[in-house]
């Protein structure tokens, strides 16, 4: 007997979108792959961001580099100058960064690190994440422009705190006055006290 339309239900996928709502779709149509390749997932707000800088008292730079044309040296840089965390640097292949003792892993650092920021390609970012893990670090901060969102699922599912596709010196200089919304210097001089 030949199976019919109906006789074969049709695998179908729980899209989750934007807006919060969640739909079934079935799994082989053209929305659901197109849905599939947009992002989803939804990170901590603004006020959880601040959260998170507030409350860190350092932070490992994966990725860092030694030289200053690298966004990494520049982040590295400001969070020496505006901030009083505890900076580490990690890259196998430095010994120093801005005079500092670069660390081949973060296995390798002196304590374990509040925030993991992370300046590596989308598809490091399983293997950042496992090794965040390793060492029981709670957040990991992927960069700007870093965009994996298999891998912040993931990450939250084991417990960490995820932020992704955000500059933690755009959102710290943000948070303290620095910088307007859209990133640039407000060009203003304040005798508060900065957070954080």
């Amino acid at each position: 007997m030949a199976e019919t339309l109906t006789d074969v239900a049709p695998t179908t996928v729980t899209t989750q979108l934007a807006n919060g709502l969640s739909c079934d779709l079935p799994a082989d149509s053209p929305l659901a792959k197109l849905l599939k390749s947009q992002r989803t997932w939804i990170g901590p707000s603004a006020k959880e961001r601040l959260g998170i800088l507030r409350a860190a008292k350092s932070i490992a730079i994966v990725g860092a580099s030694p030289n200053a044309a690298r966004s990494s040296y520049f982040v590295g840089t400001y969070l020496q100058q505006s901030s009083d965390y505890r900076i580490y640097f990690v890259n196998p292949n430095a010994e120093t960064i801005l005079g500092q003792k670069a660390y081949p892993d973060l296995g390798s650092l002196p304590e374990v690190p509040d925030i993991v920021d992370v300046f590596r390609k989308a598809s490091d970012i399983p293997s950042v994440i496992d090794d965040v893990l390793a060492i029981g670090a709670k957040t990991v901060w992927v960069q700007l422009g870093i965009w994996n969102q298999d891998a912040a699922i993931y990450g939250e599912s084991k417990g960490l705190t995820v932020v992704m596709d955000r500059c933690i010196k755009v959102e710290h200089a943000r948070f303290n006055g620095g910088l307007h919304l859209l990133g640039f210097d407000t060009g203003v001089i304040t005798a508060r006290k900065t957070v954080r």
